[in-house]
């Protein structure tokens, strides 16, 4: 596999209201949601970074296991870090590379609503780990 950047990196907030208030109100990050009223907000205008995010805890378990709860059985990510590839067929490939030396996928590569293909381990550490394909940072 083939990673080009980092794509994205987002903090997983258990309380997303308290982690909007340190980054967007103490750090001053131009955080917005991508729509109204969604808890997720991110910057693609920080310097050294294409996509900061603070990503509420029930969002991440809604897109991993399709479910608001983390499962009790893994430990509870604090981050998430996605590494972007050069195709949605890279996507799926790099996947069923990860399955081979042994580790097991949160999904497979899926296409999400706004166009993003992402398939998800757990590191080690505990944080979710994405191999992704975003169009729009490919234009």
């Amino acid at each position: 596999m083939q990673v080009l950047f980092i794509a994205s990196v987002a903090v997983i907030a258990p309380d997303p209201g308290e982690s909007r208030r340190l980054y967007a109100d103490a750090l001053g990050l131009p955080l917005q949601p991508p729509q109204p009223n969604d808890e997720y907000v991110f910057s693609d205008k920080i310097g050294g970074s294409k996509h900061f995010g603070v990503w509420p805890l029930v969002q991440a378990a809604q897109a991993c296991f399709g479910t608001p709860a983390w499962p009790a059985d893994r430990q509870v990510p604090q981050l998430s870090i996605e590494f972007e590839l050069a195709s949605v067929e890279a996507v799926a490939a790099g996947a069923e590379e990860l399955v081979q030396q042994g580790y097991d996928l949160l999904h497979q590569a899926k296409t999400e609503p706004w166009g993003q293909t992402v398939a998800r381990i757990q590191t080690p550490e505990g944080a979710i780990l994405g191999l992704s394909y975003a169009p729009w940072v490919h234009e």
